[in-house]
């Protein structure tokens, strides 16, 4: 089944780039009927998994034994959200891109291949074959954004694709130096994830390796103060671009943290929850900042991911029970919110070609479904209670105050600023009399328009109603990284919500 939700997109992109390319009318339709595919597959595999530690639906098929490579993928609590927020969102960013007129099929077939990198990036469990599916997301949004994208999508893409190769180039060295050192320890080749978390570690080479895979993670979440490139590429972005961007390709940074990090360097992760707790407040304070000043209303959304990204962080590392389920939850949170956002910005942008705050203004008049989507959108991203919004920033807050509670304090702090700065853009844009002629004509949104915001909708609501239908499948495997840790350190997790000292070198110390 796992090797199916991998393989399928690319059998789809296979199909759409068959179709004749003055066949344009059927590219697109094409392509998101074989993305509903995918969706399907997802959603069984969300029915049929059991509330449980421990990967299901394995597959572990020898690739190139010499090297101790194998095609191994697997899924759990953690990654199971996430594999179905993208097999979601993909179909809905295809939907979105009917003003895509130029090269329409090698649009569809990047946009599959890129889903197909970025499911089997959730599901590799030997390291290599992770990398492999890391590094092959960057072609297809390299292009996405370089073809597709604004004036400067160029310098954007370049931006995007410098980035991040730099910091994957680090985390392979990493990756190759684990398993020659599994190999001394073992005796023989392998990347398998639970292979090398077996690998011992000198305190040095802990901390080195630890921070290669952070850096390479921190860069595509991105992580302050490596988050330069994320703007441009968000503002120069197709609107599917953005909404695969945002939501779900900057996860694979936070997911690498939770996934590798933890599970491979406890002992660094445990030295390092200071430093990382540190940069995710400067995060979520210096992205609610620069976004509360920004006209462009694409890059208001763009730097409001940098904040709430770094609530993600902080709670992956507060090393909690509470921080670990806010972390996983909320990247599913993000991902519907911030989609839906740049969704609505794309929208409003077909009809007057501009993202400027300024030239807009009395929208809710002409607009009231658009500007009740764009509302709705705005309390779910400021975690108003009864949205999704609430739930994952509540069990990181309550999560990080038992290990990091100033940075918890501080970071509090981020959801006043974010709803100042949605706030604050909303009665700009939308409250008022419309002053300028061209948006006194504008048309609502249309039943299509709607039918791509209606499921995001929804699950905002249930997730926000009825948290416990991600939370049940999702603990299991966050206290299974836990234990992890307590096993192989002196750290003892404390519940979530104890505000007690948990950095205990003895029972009984505090």
């Amino acid at each position: 089944m796992l090797t199916a939700l991998v393989l399928l997109p690319v059998a789809a992109a296979v199909v759409v780039a068959l179709i004749p390319s003055r066949r344009r009318e059927l590219h697109l339709p094409v392509g998101i009927a074989l993305s509903v595919l995918p969706l399907a597959l997802a959603g069984y595999l969300f029915w049929a998994f059991q509330a449980e530690a421990g990967y299901q639906f394995a597959v572990d098929a020898v690739w190139y034994e010499p090297w101790g490579i194998s095609w191994s993928l697997g899924v759990d609590g953690i990654s199971l959200p996430l594999v179905l927020l993208t097999a979601l969102l993909v179909p809905i960013a295809l939907g979105a891109s009917t003003a895509i007129s130029k090269r329409t099929k090698e649009f569809v077939v990047y946009t599959l291949l890129l889903e197909a990198g970025m499911i089997g990036a959730f599901l590799a469990l030997d390291l290599f074959l992770f990398f492999v599916f890391f590094e092959a997301i960057l072609i297809p949004m390299y292009f996405i954004i370089g073809i597709w994208g604004g004036e400067r999508r160029i310098y954007a893409s370049v931006k995007f694709f410098i980035y991040t190769a730099l910091g994957s180039a680090l985390m392979l060295a990493a990756i190759i130096g684990l398993a020659f050192n599994y190999s001394e320890q073992f005796g023989t080749l392998s990347f398998a994830l639970e292979d090398l978390m077996q690998v011992t570690l000198s305190g040095g080479t802990e901390r080195w390796f630890f921070a290669a895979f952070a850096l390479a993670f921190a860069i595509k979440v991105p992580l302050f103060p490596l988050h330069t490139w994320l703007p441009d590429a968000h503002v120069e972005a197709p609107t599917a671009g953005s909404v695969l961007l945002a939501g779900v390709l900057l996860k694979l940074g936070t997911y690498g943290l939770l996934r590798f990090n933890l599970s491979l360097f406890p002992e660094a992760s445990v030295d390092a929850v200071p430093i990382m707790g540190v940069l995710a407040v400067i995060g979520i304070i210096y992205g609610a900042l620069v976004a509360i000043v920004q006209p462009d209303l694409k890059k208001l959304v763009a730097y409001s991911s940098v904040s709430h990204l770094g609530f993600i962080v902080l709670g992956t590392f507060a090393l909690t029970s509470g921080g670990l389920q806010g972390a996983v939850i909320q990247n599913v949170n993000h991902g519907l919110t911030t989609g839906a956002l740049f969704l609505l910005v794309g929208m409003i942008y077909e009809r007057r070609h501009t993202k400027e705050i300024s030239e807009f203004g009395g929208l809710q008049k002409v607009m009231p479904v658009f500007a009740g989507f764009f509302l709705f959108m705005t309390f779910a991203s400021i975690g108003l209670p009864g949205l999704n919004g609430f739930v994952g920033e509540f069990l990181v807050l309550v999560g990080s105050y038992a290990t990091l509670p100033v940075l918890a304090i501080i970071a509090a702090f981020g959801v006043v600023l974010a709803a100042i700065y949605l706030l604050w853009a909303y009665e700009r844009v939308f409250t008022g009399i419309p002053d300028k002629e061209e948006n006194r004509v504008l048309l609502d949104l249309s039943p299509r328009e709607i039918g791509l915001l209606a499921p995001l909708a929804a699950l905002v609501l249930v997730l926000g109603l009825y948290p416990s239908v991600l939370l049940d499948k999702i603990a299991p495997s966050t206290e299974s990284v836990l234990d992890h840790i307590e096993s192989t350190t002196d750290y003892v997790t404390p519940e979530p919500g104890r505000l007690d000292d948990v950095y205990v070198a003895e029972e009984g110390d505090s």
